[in-house]
């Protein structure tokens, strides 16, 4: 289970996989770029959500507290470099939260006119 699953269990079976971890509005989209991506070096995320370093630096943290995300460090070009994805916990938890989500949206196609 998510760090953030039992938020709405028993509530509303709409919130299955519903994660407040991943919600954050940065996280989701650090989980989104990552989901895509497989795995992306540190600036190259800031640089695509346009956040500043620590701000993402925060946010990552957070997410890697909660088992969702791994660093790897390496040194490339004489200068340390931090590499980010997903774990298969973060992986699971990232697309359960957006299964959550569509559940509580609906369905994305319009209804039928009468």
């Amino acid at each position: 289970m998510s760090a953030g699953a039992d938020a709405g269990a028993g509530v509303d079976d709409g919130l299955a996989g519903f994660d407040t971890t991943i919600h954050a509005p940065i996280r989701l989209r650090v989980c989104a770029l990552l989901d895509a991506a497989g795995e992306a070096e540190f600036g190259l995320v800031q640089k695509q959500l346009g956040l500043s370093a620590s701000v993402l630096s925060k946010h990552v943290t957070v997410l890697m507290d909660a088992g969702y995300v791994e660093q790897r460090k390496a040194v490339r070009d004489t200068r340390q470099r931090v590499w980010l994805r997903l774990t298969a916990r973060g992986r699971d938890a990232y697309r359960g939260h957006l299964a959550a989500l569509r559940a509580i949206v609906g369905p994305s196609d319009p209804p039928a006119a009468p």
